[in-house]
């Protein structure tokens, strides 16, 4: 048992370094022969000295990159243990090998069984033997390797009692594999021998080119087909598998991201930097209340606020203090509403008898300009509004006359305010002259004519007024 420690310890040296060996390329030869010797550790029923070196070799076949078929046989002549003569002992087994890697330096066990022949002079007997072991093989060249292996053989001894019992034989053998029909070695198994590789050690399963150097079409120092994200964009950050890296989530990948910390849920563009499209300073994707207008006061969500509820926002509104149900302008101050607004929303109509015109001409006199600008400025407050303006004359003159003179004086009105006031928009309005058709008052008096003659904006669709008189309240102008 001793002898069969020193062999455990001597295998045991031998595995231990080449297990931290990493795996790497150098294939094995299509079959070797390893011729060699060593020494073994015979049975004490066979001889006198306990050990006697051996003589023999390994004839191999590749079966899979990492395991293989041997035959192996060994010849050793020892001293007889009756003191007088010689013992020749010859083994032979089939083996089956295992190859730990597929690196240069590859340990490996093998196991098999086969038989041991003993011609001791006068007779001859052969004996069924198992054997198994452990060893490494460290390729020298392409083509030649160091093989050396510790293994226990056994097979039945005839013992002093005339019976047959098992004995364990240790032997360490060594040797030089010369290779036949195998790959040019390749360390890093790219495909590449290493004699031509310019790149040797490269990553298992990466795609190189014709010199064994890493292809990499994205440029992101992931080797192709080891980079599981291929196509990455230029300059973007990945991970070992070369997949892109977004830290913040905006879909802008890390290295591209110019703007590397944005709020989860913000719209980027594609520098990956937040966008505000309505400037409030909440971005958008979390802005909740989008086209803010520009100069609102907004919180959290992007809200404007509107402290007195006057429907102006907070920030734009120059009266922030109106009191509840004062109706303010686009400033959010109370509006003062003036007498012919009231008879606006009154009677749905505005008539203004102070409009004078050149005689028998369309052409509007100055002095009618005021009253013009304070019917416009109420008109552009309502944008909803429908108006037709009507022109009316007096019944001096022909039907005809007057028709075409009020005609073309309601038209000259609609054009003064649309040129006085950008705001309104022509769809809004149309012109109808009435000539003397529809008097007021007598046109046998100079009073009665006065009246007649007028200029009459008229509310197409008086729905909207009722809407604004219920929703609300007007001071009348003192």
């Amino acid at each position: 048992m001793r002898t069969f420690a020193r062999v455990v310890l001597a295998v045991s040296m031998i595995l231990l370094p080449s297990l931290a060996q990493a795996a790497g390329g150098g294939d094995l030869p299509g079959w070797w022969l390893a011729p060699g010797g060593g020494v073994a550790w015979f049975p004490y029923e066979l001889t006198t000295k306990e050990t006697a070196p051996t003589f023999g070799g390994i004839l191999g076949f590749k079966l899979s990159p990492t395991w293989a078929l041997e035959a192996r046989g060994h010849f050793a002549t020892v001293d007889s243990s009756s003191g007088t003569g010689s013992n020749d002992v010859l083994h032979g087994e089939g083996n089956l090998t295992w190859f730990l890697t597929k690196s240069a330096f590859k340990p490996y066990f093998t196991v098999g069984a086969g038989a041991v022949s003993i011609d001791t002079g006068p007779s001859s007997e052969s004996k069924f033997s198992w054997n198994g072991g452990a060893g490494f093989h460290l390729g020298l060249s392409s083509s030649v390797a160091l093989r050396v292996d510790g293994r226990l053989v056994s097979y039945k001894v005839l013992m002093p009692s005339s019976k047959e019992e098992y004995r364990y034989q240790p032997e360490i053998f060594g040797g030089l594999s010369f290779g036949f029909g195998g790959k040019p070695r390749d360390d890093d198994s790219d495909g590449v021998p290493n004699k031509t590789d310019k790149c040797p050690g490269t990553p298992l399963g990466a795609r190189v080119d014709a010199n064994g150097c890493p292809l990499d079409g994205d440029g992101d120092g992931v080797p192709d087909g080891v980079d599981q994200c291929e196509g990455t964009p230029k300059g973007a950050k990945v991970d070992f598998k070369g997949c892109p890296s977004d830290a913040d989530g905006d879909g802008v990948f890390d290295g591209l991201d110019e703007c590397a910390s944005t709020p989860k849920g913000a719209k980027v563009d594609a520098k990956g930097c937040p966008m505000d499209s309505d400037n409030d300073g909440v971005f958008d994707g979390i802005d909740q209340c989008e086209r803010t207008p520009v100069g609102c006061t907004v919180n959290a969500n992007g809200c404007q606020s509107d402290a007195d509820q006057d429907g102006v926002c907070d920030g734009l509104d120059k009266c922030p203090d109106t009191p509840t149900s004062v109706r303010v302008d686009k400033n959010g101050c109370p509006i003062e509403v003036s007498q012919k607004e009231t008879e606006l929303l009154d009677t749905g109509m505005i008539r203004l008898q102070d409009v004078n015109f050149d005689t028998g001409q369309s052409t509007i006199k100055p002095e009618s300009y005021r009253a013009l600008d304070e019917v416009g400025n109420i008109i552009a407050r309502w944008p909803e509004l429908r108006i037709e303006i009507g022109g009316h004359t007096d019944a001096r003159g022909s039907d005809a006359q007057n028709q075409k003179l009020s005609d073309s004086r309601a038209r000259a009105v609609l054009d003064y305010l649309l040129n006085k006031f950008p705001e309104l928009k022509t769809e809004q309005f149309s012109s109808k002259g009435y000539g003397e058709t529809l008097p007021i008052a007598s046109n046998t008096t100079q009073l009665g004519m006065a009246k007649n003659r007028r200029v009459e904006f008229k509310v197409l669709n008086t729905e909207v007024l009722k809407r604004e008189r219920e929703k609300r309240s007007f001071a009348p102008k003192q």
